[in-house]
């Protein structure tokens, strides 16, 4: 795909989170912060899984990729929104189209990651004696191919529908990232196709990704409820606690987030919400998958004895 820039526009300039220079050297440091255990925990977790055999497992192998995705997607924003906390916050527009292309591909992708980790966990649960069978590797692969595909789709339709449109005089972004809605904003021609665009791709990917979900965990939960002993059931929520947090962070702050942005005066609104599901529930998902499973903090142990001794 070529970027052919067809505006008078050659770069943006972020707005940020805040022009108030007092909180700037505070919000440099606080995000560092997150970035910096964004980083550690998840390419952490990706070594942890690569290097310990007993984590080889169809669940690990979509957490590893979890993890990738997560890694990748805070690596696209997070750097460059460090950098205009000290300096001036200009993106060029050629930048900005792939910052928006790999935004996409990434939290399209990361949607079906976690629809094959429900249905990981609904086989696992519902159908343990086929389990290998059914979630054999050549399956699981297919369904991380899969996951990337349709991010990738979903990217190529919203970069490509952007890059149509014309910006003339204003090139202020009133965000502290290249994403649709705010860049929808700037153009000086009509965006109706981009918002047809915007409205399809985001509404298949999210009711088809949510609504595998809930069907998996319905049928979790049936099942768990016919178990007769509490110690079968304790174990089985156990298995599925951590993806469920995780699907919760993921769907409700990116829900709340565009629900936010999409009433009038709610700009401020939805750029400090965005915080959470852009910055925050990366860092948190390594954290919840390693303190809540067992598995992980073996693995982890016999790490840090082969190293240490």
């Amino acid at each position: 795909m070529t970027l052919r820039n067809s505006s008078s526009v050659t770069e943006f300039i972020f707005v940020g989170l805040t022009e108030q220079s007092e909180l700037q050297l505070p919000l440099f440091l606080l995000f560092l912060g997150l970035y910096v255990f964004t980083v550690v925990g998840n390419l952490g977790l990706i070594t942890l899984i690569g290097l310990n055999s007993s984590l080889h497992t169809p669940m690990y192998f979509f957490l590893f990729n979890l993890s990738f995705i997560d890694l990748c997607y805070s690596c696209v924003f997070t750097p460059k929104m460090l950098s205009d906390f000290v300096s001036k916050s200009i993106i060029s527009y050629v930048g900005c189209m792939t910052q928006l292309f790999f935004f996409c591909f990434f939290v399209n992708s990361e949607c079906y990651v976690l629809v094959s980790m429900a249905y990981d966990r609904y086989v696992a649960i519902c159908n343990p004696l086929l389990y290998t069978v059914t979630m054999s590797p050549r399956i699981c692969s297919l369904l991380m191919l899969g996951s990337y595909v349709i991010g990738f789709a979903g990217a190529m339709a919203h970069t490509g529908s952007m890059l149509r449109l014309t910006f003339c005089d204003s090139n202020t972004i009133d965000h502290y990232l290249c994403e649709v809605l705010p860049l929808l904003r700037l153009s000086c021609t009509s965006t109706r196709a981009n918002e047809l665009v915007f409205f399809i791709v985001v509404g298949v990917i999210i009711t088809i990704s949510s609504i595998s979900i809930f069907v998996s965990y319905a049928l979790i939960l049936s099942n768990i409820l016919r178990i007769p002993s509490a110690e079968g059931r304790s174990k089985a929520f156990s298995t599925c606690g951590s993806h469920v947090i995780a699907v919760a962070l993921f769907f409700g702050s990116g829900a709340f987030t565009y629900l936010t942005t999409s009433f009038p005066g709610s700009l401020d609104q939805g750029r400090f919400a965005s915080v959470f599901y852009t910055n925050v529930v990366p860092m948190l998902n390594p954290l919840i998958y390693s303190l809540r499973n067992k598995d992980v903090k073996l693995a982890l142990g016999k790490s840090l004895k082969n190293v240490l001794f």
